[in-house]
């Protein structure tokens, strides 16, 4: 039977705040000490990720393959992406414009869902001039990248696709830096800050 977004919001809220009472003390909040109890778990599975991230090296060869996770985020992340390419532009530039874009594998820690997303970072030179996060439909060089990485999630770890309406649900949660109206189900159970990869 599919997770329902008030299945995900009982689950989340065992990790999550509502308030800043824990803000400044150096005692952790019974949400945050479950939080770092889920990742204990959690990271008895890393070899299992970094099989994962194996096998997506084999399918694509061309491509880069970076291991994203972050413990304070609620999943595992893996990125597969291309070289920077140029940018055609008809202006005249001291730096050269140019771009890369890659799809993010993101495997929740607190409940049995993943989510594949894309990314594009564009430059002026060396430098970071905008980071574009793309969810359901992605661009159509993105689908097939996401498609294998979604079909290999499934087959190792069993979890389902969380629907992107039930992502998008609001909760009345603080995670990280986000907080009430603007955060969601997807920032609790994957990652507040979908653009920041490192790259």
């Amino acid at each position: 039977m599919p997770i329902s977004a008030e299945d995900l919001l009982s689950i989340v809220r065992l990790y999550w705040r509502s308030d800043h009472e824990f803000d400044g003390k150096l005692e952790r909040s019974p949400e945050l000490e479950r939080f770092h109890d889920a990742w204990e778990q959690a990271l008895k599975k890393i070899d299992q990720w970094r099989v994962l991230m194996r096998e997506l090296r084999v399918v694509f060869p061309h491509l880069h393959i970076g291991h994203a996770t972050a413990t304070c985020d609620a999943s595992f992340k893996c990125t597969v992406y291309t070289e920077r390419e140029p940018v055609s532009s008809n202006q005249q530039e001291d730096e050269p414009l140019s771009h890369y874009w890659g799809v993010v594998g993101c495997l929740s820690i607190l409940a049995p869902v993943y989510t594949v997303y894309g990314l594009q970072y564009d430059f002026k030179g060396k430098e970071l001039i905008a980071a574009r996060v793309f969810f359901e439909p992605l661009p159509p060089e993105m689908q097939a990248l996401a498609e294998v990485i979604a079909r290999k999630i499934e087959a190792m770890f069993g979890a389902e696709a969380l629907p992107r309406e039930i992502a998008e649900s609001r909760i009345p949660l603080i995670v990280e830096r986000k907080e009430p109206p603007e955060t969601t189900l997807f920032h609790a159970l994957f990652t507040s800050e979908p653009e920041n990869i490192p790259i």
